[in-house]
């Protein structure tokens, strides 16, 4: 435990590189006497020729100017598609539980104690939710950002899907953050939305993520598929994926001039849809939907259960294991099209 509570101060800094060009010293400002016990970030904003990374400990802000190689922030999206993976790792709604993803990892040997990937050619989906609720949000975003170059090197790949509470956020909706991350904009002099705008790096790297992918013939997205959204859109998912990606920065006065954010964000959409918990649809219908979309199995999170839970006879999956209440989490573990639960020990239990 002390380990991953040490390596946890060196994630931030260990996603700056070898070539790090630090150009001048932190400049230290007053303490807010409100905040002396917070400590956060680190947040770096995109200026024309350098970065600026702003971190607080204990209440006292931290400025260092960064050099124009330490990011490349060339984020360009990837394929919604993939064929021929042997072995994927799914698991959601993280919402700022950082600890208890990172002992979830360890166990299930996705990474190792010094948090590198270990999972070789496999996949890692995070099937949305890494915002709210819980107080190490950032350190969750910086640990995956780590992790998908590292994952890249290694033949593997680390999908971050977007979710209702990372549109929320864009949207400025800050209903569910923490009480820290009320503090931290104040200290900074910025609204929250603006810590992940599109002028900084974790915020321009999450512009380039999807809403759903397919996985062999598996889907994976948020919340899940309805019949209302699949006849009111053209389902192409690299579409689907570009839609979303634009109206983040988008109003919602503009988005529901046109109805796009009643079928985009409503509750039938991909972000918010909650029917296969309660078989709004029957085996038939949702057999019919599977055979348009053209996939066997659909693998959603949004709802909270006690573990990872499959429904309709072993075509959907639930992988929302309350990891948010900070307590326990699963992750669903799927090789050579075998579905598996694997709980926080490491145990793994066929589904």
């Amino acid at each position: 435990m002390k380990k991953i509570i040490f390596l946890l101060f060196l994630i931030p800094l260990s996603t700056f590189g070898q070539n790090e060009k630090e150009i001048n010293l932190p400049a230290r400002h007053t303490v807010d006497f409100q905040y002396p016990s917070l400590t956060d970030g680190p947040y770096v904003f995109i200026k024309e020729d350098h970065f600026l990374k702003k971190s607080i400990k204990n209440g006292v802000v931290f400025s260092e100017k960064l050099g124009q190689d330490t990011f490349n922030t060339e984020y360009s999206p990837k394929p919604s598609t993939f064929n021929n993976v042997n072995k994927i790792v799914a698991l959601s709604d993280i919402h700022g539980q950082y600890d208890l993803l990172i002992k979830l990892l360890i166990n299930n040997k996705i990474i190792d104690e010094d948090l590198i990937w270990i999972f070789g050619e496999g996949h890692f989906v995070v099937v949305g939710d890494i915002f709210d609720r819980g107080d190490k949000v950032n350190e969750v975003l910086w640990f995956l950002y780590d992790l998908e170059i590292q994952a890249k090197k290694k033949g593997g790949f680390v999908h971050i899907l977007l979710g209702n509470h990372e549109y929320m956020v864009f949207q400025n909706d800050l209903r569910y953050i923490h009480s820290k991350y009320h503090k931290t904009p104040f200290l900074l002099g910025i609204e929250y939305k603006e810590l992940y705008g599109k002028n900084t790096v974790i915020g321009k790297w999450l512009r380039s993520k999807p809403t759903i992918i397919k996985i062999n013939d598996i889907m994976f997205t948020h919340a899940g598929i309805s019949r209302e959204f699949f006849s009111s859109v053209n389902f192409d998912l690299d579409n689907i994926n570009r839609d979303m990606r634009e109206s983040i920065d988008l109003s919602i006065d503009e988005m529901v001039s046109n109805n796009f954010y009643n079928i985009y964000f409503g509750e039938k959409s991909l972000t918010w849809y909650r029917g296969y918990y309660y078989h709004d649809m029957t085996d038939k219908q949702l057999n019919k939907l599977l055979d348009k979309i053209e996939a066997k199995h659909i693998v959603v999170g949004h709802s909270s259960s006690d573990n990872v839970l499959e429904f309709y006879d072993n075509i959907v999956y639930c992988v929302d294991s309350s990891m948010k209440l900070g307590e326990y989490g699963e992750i669903l573990l799927i090789k050579n099209n075998v579905f598996y639960r694997g709980t926080l020990s490491g145990q793994i239990i066929k589904l």
